[in-house]
Parts: C-alpha cells; sequence; structure tokens
C-alpha cells in the first residue's frame, strides 16, 4: 500500500467506526441469540401451532422459497404479513447490519503492525477481527436465523410483489457461515503474515503479564515502598497502555487470531510457544458477556479436520490438561497477592495522595489486574460445572479484591486534581521539549506527517496550570486522533517514513497519549481497567459470591462492593441496541437493592441481637432480683455457719461478673456479636451514597428502615404477651428492656452512619398507634387489650378491687382466679411507666377503649331506665314522703343490675384516672414548659365559659393527664351514641331518672357482706366506692351533652340519696342495714370526688354527725375484727 492509499483510505478513521459499529452489532446478535432461545420473548409466530408447517417449509427450502407457488404451505404467513414484517423487521435489518458490517473487513493486510510502537493501531486492528469472529460465531449460534430471514422476505415478496434487495446476498452469507470457523479461516488466509506479526509482538508482554504470584513478589510488583529512593520517580514504560491492557484481551487475540491464520503454527516456533501459552492459561474465553468459546475443544475440532495438524492437536490436548490441573492454583495465588499488594498501594495513596501524580500508571495497573483476576474467575467458575478441584473456582476472599478495586476507583476520582496538574506540567514541560527534539531529528518527515506533528508540539506548550484550578474542561481526542492517523500514515509498507524505524518518536507519543488521558479521560480509563459489568450477565455467580462473602465474618467489611459494582452495569449499554437498557438497568437496580436489603438485614440483626444481650445484663440490676442478695447479707451469720449450701439453690452471679476475664483468648457471645457489628458497621458506613443507572443509592436508609422493622417488633417481643395464658411484661420491666435498646442503638449513632434517632422516634411513634406500618399489633393494642380483658374483667368479677390508699387495684387472695398480681401492674409506678411507653397517643387509644366499654354500660342503664321509667318518675315527685317511697321502691326492677354495671363504669374510669396522672406526670417530666400553661389555661375555665370552647380545653388538658371537672372523652363517646329514643328530651329525661335510680338503689348495697368499708385500703372489697367516680363523671358528661346545668342535678342526686340512706335508718330489718354505716360514707366520697359539690350542700341534706358516727362505728368494726383475727 502506498503512502497516497494509505491517506486515501483513512485507515484509523474506519478502525475507529469499524470497531464501535461491531460492537453494537455484535450485541445485537447476542440479542437476537437471547431473545431467540427464550420462549417468554421469542416471536410469537415461532411459536404458534398453525405457523408450524410453513415454518418447517420455510427453513427446509431456504435461500430458494417460491412463495407464489407455495400458498399451501404459506398461507398463516399469508394472513398475518403485515404484522411479521412489523414484528421482524429489526430482527432483519440486524442481520443485514451484519453482513455490511463484513465487506470493509479486508482492505489493510500490508501493513506493519507492533504492539510496542503503533499500539493504538494494532489494538484497533486486532479487536476489529475478534469483534467480526465473534458476530459471526454468535450468528451461526442463532438456530432460528433461517426462519427469521425467510419468513420476513416471504412477508416482504407477499406485501409488495418482490423479495427484499437485500435478502439474496444475506442468505448466501448464512449459509456460507454455516461452518463459520472453516469459512473463517479461508477468508484470513491473506491476513496471516500482518496477523502473525502483530501476535508475535505480543509476546514479551503476555509472558511477562502471566508470571506467577512467586515472580511478582520477587520483583515487588506495584510496592511503592519497596524501592523508597524512587517513590516519586514517573513510573514509564516503553508503551503505557500495554501495562493495563487485559490479559483477557490479549487471550482473544492469540486464541482466534491463530484460530483464523494457523498456517503460521507449523511454520514459526516463536508463535507456536506464544499460542501454547496462551492455551495453558485459560478454559474459556469471552466472546460477548456471558457467550463463551471453549478454547481448547472449538481448536482441536477445527485443526483435526485438517491435514498436517496432528501435532497442534497433541499440543492442544497438553495445554488443556496443563489449564486444568494448574489454572485454578496458578490464579488463585496471583488473587492472593494481589489483596495484599493493592491494600498496600492503597494505603500509602491514601495517606499520600500527592503519589498519585508519577504512580498514577501504578493504579490504573493494579485495577486491571483485580479486573483480569476476576473475569477469568467468573467465566471459569460459570462455564467450568464438571472439576475434580471445585475449590479451585471458589473464592471466598473474592469481596476483598473487589473492594480494593472500588477503593483505587474512588481514590483517582477522588484527587484526580492532583493527577491533572501533575500530567499537565508534564505535558507541557517535558514532552512538548522532548517531541520537539524528535522531530527535529528526523531524517525524513514528510509535509501531512510534519503538520501532524508540530501542532502537538504548539498543543503541548500551551498549556499551564491556570486551567485545571479554573476548572477547565481538556478535550485531547483530536491529538489522539490524529496520533492514531500518524500510526497508519507510518505503518504501510511504502510509506516515506516508517515507525518501526523511529522507535523513539512511538515511545514518547505513547507516553503522551497516556498523560492525555490523565487530563481528560480518567473516568474512561477507569472503565476501561476496571469495569465489571461482566457481572449484569453472570447474575447466579455474582449471587453465589454474595452469599459466600456473608458466610465469612471477616469479609462483612468488604461486603458493600457488590451494591457498588451493580453501578457498573451501565457500562454495558449500547446505542445501537436500546431495547437493552430497560432490562439492564431492572438487573442492576434489583441486585443492588436485594444486596442492600440483606446487609441491612445482617446489620439489624446484630444490632437487635445485642441489644438484647443487653437488656438481659440490665434485668439483671431490676429491684426484684436484689431480694436474695439482701436476704443474705440480712442473714450472715446463718449462711456463714453452712458449709455447703442447699441443693437446689446454684450461686447466682452478681451484675458484672460477665465483665471479669480469667483469659482474654475466651471469646463470649458478646465479642462475636461486637466483632461482627464492626465490619458490618464498616461496610454499611462506607459510602454515602452512589448512582445505579439513574438512581441514587443510600445505604443508610436501607439500615434504617430494617433497623426500624426490627425494632417495632423487638418492642412488641420484649412485651412477651401470650394470648393463651393472658402474661404480660409489667410495663415498668419493659420500659427498663426498650431503654437498654435505645442506649445501646444511640451509642451506634457515629458508627453505623444511619439517622438512629429518626429510627428510635419512628419506631416508638409507631408503638403508639394500634397497628404498625407492617399491619402487626403494638404494645398499645396489647396492653390496651390486656387491661381490658384481664385486670379490669377481674375487677369487676370483684376478685381485683381498687385501693385508693395504695393508688393501685390489688389482688384478694383467692384461688384460681388469677395469675398475677394487680399492684404489679397498676401501681404509680407501673402507670407511669404505661404512659411513658404508649405516649399521648396510646393513652388516647386506650382511653377510647375504655370509654367504648362505659358507654356499652350506659346504654344497658338506660334500658333499665326505661323499663322502671313510670316508677322513676313517681319517685322522683315524692322521694320526701317515706311512706309513698316504701311502696314504690319495691317496685323497681333490675336495681342490682344498674348497681353493678354503675359500679364497673367506676372501675373502668378509677383505672383511666390512675393512667391520666401517671400520663400526667411523665408529660410533666418531658415538657414542663408545656405543662404550665396547658394548667394555667384550664384555670381560666368558668361555667360561664361556652361549652365549645371548655371542652377543646378540656381535650388539650386531657391530652396532657391533667384531671378535668368534665371528661371530654367520655362527653364525645356518650354524644355519639345512637339510641332508638325519639326526642333530645326523652334522652335528657332518661339521665334524669338515671340518677333517682341510683340514689334510691343506694340503700340496697347495705345488705351485701362485702359493702363493709376497710379503713386499710381506704375502700370497699366490691368496689363500690368507684360508684362516686362513675356518678359524678357520667353525670357531668350526660348534662354537658344535653346542655343542662350539672351542679343542679348533683344537688337532685345528693338529695334523694340523703332521704334513701336517712330512710334506712329506720329499717328495723338488720340483714339490710349490716353495712349501713359503710355505705353512709359513700356520700363523703361523692362530695370530695365532685368540683360541683361542697360539704355544705351535704350537711344540709345529711348532717354530717351521721357521717362521724359511721367512721366511729367502721373504725371500732375494723379494729375488733383485727383483734379477733390475731387472737384465733
Amino acid at each position: 500500500m502506498s503512502l497516497t492509499s494509505a491517506y486515501q483510505h483513512k485507515l484509523a478513521e474506519k478502525l475507529t467506526i469499524l470497531n464501535d459499529r461491531g460492537q453494537g452489532v455484535l450485541i445485537r446478535m447476542y440479542n437476537i441469540k437471547k431473545t431467540c432461545s427464550d420462549p417468554k420473548s421469542k416471536p410469537p409466530f415461532l411459536l404458534e401451532k398453525s405457523m408450524e408447517s410453513s415454518l418447517k417449509y420455510i427453513n427446509k427450502k431456504f435461500p430458494n422459497i417460491d412463495v407464489r407457488n407455495s400458498t399451501q404451505h404459506l398461507g398463516p404467513v399469508q394472513r398475518e404479513k403485515s404484522e411479521i414484517i412489523r414484528y421482524l423487521t429489526n430482527y432483519y435489518q440486524s442481520f443485514v447490519d451484519v453482513m455490511e458490517f463484513r465487506y470493509p473487513m479486508f482492505g489493510c493486510s500490508c501493513v506493519f503492525l507492533i504492539i510496542n510502537l503503533n499500539f493504538d493501531f494494532t489494538r484497533s486492528y486486532l479487536d476489529l477481527i475478534v469483534t467480526y469472529t465473534s458476530v459471526i460465531l454468535l450468528l451461526s449460534r442463532i438456530e432460528d436465523r433461517r426462519v427469521l430471514i425467510g419468513m420476513f422476505n416471504c412477508a416482504h415478496e407477499m406485501l409488495h410483489g418482490h423479495s427484499d434487495s437485500s435478502f439474496a446476498r444475506l442468505a448466501q452469507m448464512v449459509l456460507e457461515y454455516d461452518h463459520p470457523l472453516k469459512k473463517l479461516t479461508e477468508e484470513f488466509g491473506p491476513h496471516t503474515k500482518a496477523v502473525s506479526e502483530a501476535l508475535l509482538s505480543l509476546h514479551c508482554l503476555f509472558v511477562r503479564r502471566n508470571q506467577g504470584a512467586e515472580q511478582w513478589r520477587s520483583v515487588q510488583l506495584l510496592s511503592l515502598i519497596g524501592t523508597a529512593s524512587a517513590m516519586i520517580n514517573p513510573a514509564n514504560s516503553d508503551t503505557m497502555a500495554c501495562e493495563y491492557l487485559s490479559v483477557e484481551v490479549m487471550e482473544r487475540w492469540i486464541v482466534i487470531g491463530f484460530l483464523l491464520c494457523h498456517g503460521c503454527l507449523n511454520s514459526n516456533a516463536d508463535c507456536q510457544k506464544l499460542w501454547k501459552l496462551c492455551l495453558q492459561g485459560s478454559l474459556y474465553i469471552t466472546l460477548i458477556r456471558e457467550d463463551a468459546l471453549q478454547v481448547h475443544k472449538v481448536t482441536e475440532d477445527l485443526f483435526s479436520s485438517l491435514k498436517g495438524y496432528g501435532k497442534r492437536v497433541a499440543d492442544i490436548k497438553e495445554s488443556k490438561e496443563h489449564a486444568i490441573a494448574n489454572s485454578g492454583q496458578f490464579h488463585s495465588q496471583r488473587r492472593q497477592f494481589l489483596r495484599i499488594a493493592v491494600k498496600e498501594l492503597e494505603t500509602v495513596l491514601t495517606d499520600e495522595p500527592g503519589l498519585l501524580g508519577p504512580k498514577a500508571l501504578y493504579a490504573f495497573m493494579a485495577l486491571s489486574f483485580i479486573r483480569d483476576e476476576v473475569t477469568w474467575l467468573v467465566r471459569h467458575t460459570e462455564n467450568v460445572t464438571k472439576t475434580k478441584t471445585p475449590e479451585d473456582y471458589v473464592d471466598s476472599s473474592i469481596a476483598e479484591l473487589l473492594f480494593l478495586l472500588e477503593e483505587v476507583r474512588a481514590l483517582v476520582r477522588r484527587h484526580i486534581k492532583v493527577i491533572q496538574q501533575y500530567h499537565l506540567q508534564y505535558l507541557a514541560r517535558f514532552d512538548a521539549l522532548v517531541l520537539s527534539d524528535i522531530i527535529q531529528n528526523l531524517s525524513v518527515c514528510p509535509e501531512e506527517e510534519s503538520i501532524i506533528m508540530s501542532s502537538f508540539v504548539s498543543t503541548l506548550s500551551s498549556l499551564n496550570l491556570k486551567q485545571v484550578d479554573n476548572g477547565e474542561k481538556f478535550e485531547f481526542s483530536g491529538l489522539r486522533l490524529d496520533w492514531f492517523r500518524l500510526q497508519a500514515y507510518t505503518s504501510v509498507a511504502k510509506a516515506p517514513l516508517h515507525l518501526h524505524e523511529n522507535p523513539d518518536l512511538a515511545k514518547v507519543m505513547n507516553l503522551i497519549v497516556f498523560h492525555s488521558r490523565m487530563l481528560d479521560s480518567v473516568e474512561s480509563m477507569l472503565v476501561e481497567t476496571s469495569d465489571l459489568s461482566t457481572f449484569c450477565f453472570h447474575l447466579r455467580t455474582f449471587e453465589k459470591m454474595f452469599a459466600v462473602t456473608l458466610e465469612e465474618p471477616t469479609m462483612f467489611r468488604y461486603a458493600i462492593a457488590f451494591p457498588l459494582i451493580c453501578a457498573h452495569f451501565v457500562h454495558c449499554t449500547h446505542e445501537m441496541c436500546p431495547e437493552e437498557y430497560p432490562h439492564l438497568k431492572n438487573h442492576g437496580l434489583h441486585h443492588c437493592n436485594s444486596f442492600l436489603e440483606e446487609l441491612a438485614k445482617q446489620t439489624s440483626n446484630c444490632v437487635l441481637e445485642i441489644c438484647a444481650e443487653q437488656r438481659n445484663l440490665s434485668e439483671q440490676l431490676l429491684p426484684k432480683h436484689c431480694a436474695t442478695t439482701i436476704s443474705k447479707a440480712k442473714n450472715k451469720k446463718t449462711m456463714k455457719q453452712r458449709q455447703t449450701p442447699r441443693k437446689g439453690e446454684p450461686e447466682r452471679d452478681k451484675p458484672g461478673a460477665e465483665s471479669h476475664r480469667k483469659n482474654r483468648s475466651v471469646v463470649t457471645n458478646m465479642d462475636k456479636l461486637h466483632l461482627n457489628l464492626t465490619e458490618l458497621a464498616l461496610t454499611m458506613n462506607h459510602v454515602q451514597s452512589f448512582s445505579v443507572f439513574e438512581h441514587t443509592i443510600f445505604p443508610s436508609e436501607y439500615l434504617s428502615s430494617h433497623l426500624e422493622a426490627r425494632f417495632n417488633r423487638a418492642i412488641v417481643w420484649l412485651a412477651g404477651y401470650n394470648a393463651t395464658t393472658q402474661e404480660i411484661a409489667r410495663p415498668s420491666e419493659l420500659l427498663a428492656g426498650v431503654k437498654a435498646y435505645i442506649s445501646f442503638i444511640q451509642s451506634l449513632a457515629q458508627f453505623l452512619g444511619a439517622d438512629v434517632s429518626r429510627v428510635i422516634r419512628n419506631a416508638l411513634l409507631q408503638q403508639t398507634q394500634p397497628l404498625d406500618s407492617c399491619g402487626e399489633q403494638t404494645i398499645t393494642t396489647l396492653y390496651t387489650n390486656w387491661y381490658l380483658e384481664s385486670l379490669l374483667r377481674q375487677a369487676s368479677s370483684g376478685t381485683i378491687i381498687l385501693s385508693p390508699v395504695m393508688q393501685a387495684f390489688i389482688s384478694l387472695p383467692r384461688e384460681g382466679e388469677q395469675n398475677f398480681s394487680a399492684e404489679e401492674f397498676s401501681d404509680v409506678s407501673e402507670m407511669r411507666a404505661l404512659a411513658e411507653l404508649l405516649g399521648p397517643y396510646g393513652m388516647k387509644f386506650l382511653s377510647e377503649n375504655l370509654m367504648w366499654h362505659v358507654t356499652s354500660q350506659i346504654v344497658e342503664l338506660k334500658k333499665l331506665v326505661v323499663e322502671n321509667m313510670d316508677v322513676l318518675v313517681q319517685i322522683r315527685s315524692n322521694f320526701n314522703k317515706a311512706d309513698l317511697m316504701a311502696s314504690l321502691v319495691p317496685q323497681l326492677t333490675g336495681a342490682d343490675n344498674v348497681l353493678k354495671r354503675m359500679t364497673i363504669i367506676g372501675v373502668i374510669l378509677s383505672f383511666r384516672a390512675m393512667a391520666q396522672e401517671g400520663l400526667r406526670e411523665v408529660f410533666s417530666a418531658h415538657c414542663p414548659f408545656l405543662m404550665g400553661p396547658i394548667e394555667c389555661l384550664k384555670e381560666f375555665v368558668t361555667p360561664d365559659t361556652d361549652i365549645k370552647v371548655t371542652l377543646s380545653i378540656f381535650e388539650l388538658a386531657s391530652a396532657a393527664g391533667v384531671d378535668c371537672d368534665i371528661d371530654p372523652a367520655l362527653v364525645a363517646a356518650i354524644a355519639n351514641l345512637k339510641t332508638d329514643l325519639s326526642s333530645p328530651e326523652e334522652e335528657y329525661k332518661v339521665a334524669c331518672l338515671l340518677l333517682i335510680f341510683l340514689a334510691v338503689s343506694l340503700p340496697l348495697l347495705a345488705m351485701d357482706a362485702a359493702s363493709f368499708y376497710s379503713i386499710e385500703k381506704d375502700g370497699y372489697s366490691n368496689n363500690i366506692h368507684c360508684l362516686t367516680k362513675a356518678i359524678i363523671q357520667v353525670s357531668a358528661a350526660l348534662f354537658t351533652v344535653y346542655n343542662k346545668n350539672i351542679e343542679t342535678h348533683l344537688k337532685e342526686f345528693l338529695v334523694v340519696a340523703s332521704v334513701s340512706l336517712l330512710q334506712l335508718g329506720q329499717e328495723t330489718d338488720k340483714l339490710k342495714t349490716r353495712n349501713r354505716e359503710s355505705i353512709s360514707l359513700l356520700m363523703r366520697l361523692v362530695v370530695e370526688e365532685s368540683s360541683f359539690l361542697t360539704l355544705d350542700m351535704l350537711e344540709s341534706c345529711f348532717p354530717y354527725v351521721l357521717l362521724r358516727n359511721a367512721y366511729r362505728e367502721v373504725s371500732r368494726a375494723f379494729y375488733l375484727n383485727r383483734v379477733s383475727a390475731s387472737t384465733h
């Protein structure tokens, strides 16, 4: 080829365009193969039963298909021709692209290709050969290629009356490549000299790059501190790009190059050596993505069919045995070396990022070496299924290598300005001067080449540091393309200026290309040397590697590398195959999410396990556990007299005993958990965010989400609720456990990278609702149900009583009634703990449920009033007429039921008052600045204040736990009641008569033996002291709803009740007056409970002397009973 034709052929431009287009065509072939091999994505025509005969006919007659005379066979195609054209156009055009890509391949055989000199030209030429071969091999692997092309052409001819213009040539190409390698070897015969020379130029480089770990170690590969004196010397070589050239790429060049141009293997010993060395390294090479070429099998099959290749077949078998026996261990040792060497390199560069200037090459070499080892492992793990040494294809420490790759990439990106500043000065102050000297010393320099090289010098000389400081974007792609052109011009046979005669020019230009890429193409360099998008097509292997990593605790800290690598998947897209993009994006996001979800799950599990351990330690400090210690201290002398402890009394360790270590090598469960958490925290906190396709991923959000869900479940678990036995943890114990959890989680804030405050807030807030975000029951629901179904139900049946003096419910000693101690769940400290756990929202939910039970009783009470309405109306009018009352009261039915239901209401409201008091104390402690204004606002409420304003203020105060004269929750509950009564007046009348019913029924309580007032408990054994709260609260709520005067109606109740009790004094039946004095005390309790009544009002209708006598009699009876009990 002459110089003129070299200029005209524009080899550099053609190679650049063809390589890019070739990759696109290759990906389209891959996509067609993938689509047609999956029944879910296969063209529907290939699966329809009606099309079977047509498909068989087309496949059999291809390419000579007689469309006009084959209507019997092609009837289904005729019916759906338009749909077939529409659906198969992309497939057909892709095959046409293969045909058009094929023809420009042959035209540059008379060139010199030496990797160390014209690197870009040689690489592009070899890449094109490999790409072309891969396209043809992939085409031959598409089983339905004839059917797709033939069916499209049939439909085209039916629609347009003639065949497609490309069909004849396309069909011929498909037929020729039925046996692709045989045809390819024929085509590449004329290229043997150029290809073999190009491959032989790789020999020294390939041998050096295939050294074992021991040789790498001996030369201190990638070590910056091995020769400290040369630490700041620039890392240079004759061809910089060769140093980070992928071994996998070179293997493809050599295997496919000698496969196509195999003639030189019998005539050239050097070619044989290089070929055999390559065959000993890998069992598989990649054509595209997960499509691989089984090197030895394919080569042996081809050479076996050729004469004179018996020795080469023997070489293949020998190389295969060597590869099977040694390659796995060989690469395993190299990966082990790289883990240590790259870790050292990364540590030094992190400590001294300025070294990235002179030693940037080392970073890219490290990335390339790691990528080569990882891709070798991936393709062999995927394809080698039967082996005697499966351990050679499994690496439990692969995560560390992936992590180091990501670390070096991040390091280069972080310090890109350091790299730019160094190499800009290198280009302007050294490379430009050296290049100028070389140009001047050239013996021959044609005008075209002279112009190009002069432009190089002027471009480089104009660089200055201000461009980096100002953030200017550099663009040297034109310079590099000109150098590519120059390589093409000086590598043809009859060029006046031969590059191989001027190696210094090639050396300095290759150096300039590398330095220029350090200014404008660092990101593309990172993709070239460290792209692991191959994992997108080896997802099963990717997932296995991740699973193996999670089985090894020491690898936890490196596990973040797996989601980070999902960001590489975007690099495997190509503009010629846009339909792939959504699928690749889904793969990347799905696996990134699944990896982070699993890491977050593991981390949150570890955190919660440690929390559980911390809670166990915290539980040892609960007051209930100190009784044994106190008892031992009290009986110290007695204990000393014992020689041995009694059987069945195990010695209990004191809190803190777990911290005493006799041997530090003994590892406890807590030690293991802390170690695992440290490793997991490092991986979750490694990066704040990263991008996968267009999505920004925040690992901390995954952890926050999992921690929140696990913390929610843990809180419910701590409650220990058992629906069968109705057992539940005391609120104070649960609170202590939750505080232990919170304390530990808060201590992790700076280590986990997650917003633990938000996690805790959200979890605790969810626990104040009936259901959490997952729809599971919360402690609010559990405790609400338990207090209603267990404690209050038993209080209603009389097995538990309210003790005002103890401010708690207490259990009466009865067998088989309850399995818990009521005071342990209802005293002041427990109510505070309950309020602390449930918060205002939870307490409101508890109140609403309590009010539902109250309103249920009120509905029943109203029914009883309606049943006795006529009698009650008469009693209300004649309550002061003893004779008439004596005949009317016995006519009432259900009086005992009224008292019972009102007592139940009183028990519920008493419990609510205790819970509200706990809430008030907790709220005051947490928000004293809010409690003051709320209480002040409540004090401004007067009887004259508008009722809506009053209720609004009371609702605010009630939410803070402040006691109110009118309970807004009870008012709202009663207002929502639906009754069958005709009018509000009737409902008001029922409310008035309910109080009358209660007042006249009070004397009936005196007959009950349990109605004796206990000074010790400040109450009654049948809880009738709760009646007072029920009467006052229900009355206030009812008359607020009906907008009536509360005080007036309570006075009426007081009068009627007083008359009824005074009439009891005239009763002669001792059974009916058994506890008359105790019942009389209820009158004072009613007044004390209400803010609407006063002792003066009581004095006017019930003389205080009666109360004083009643107190005296009750006290006397109580002490007499005590003396009698002690005597017995």
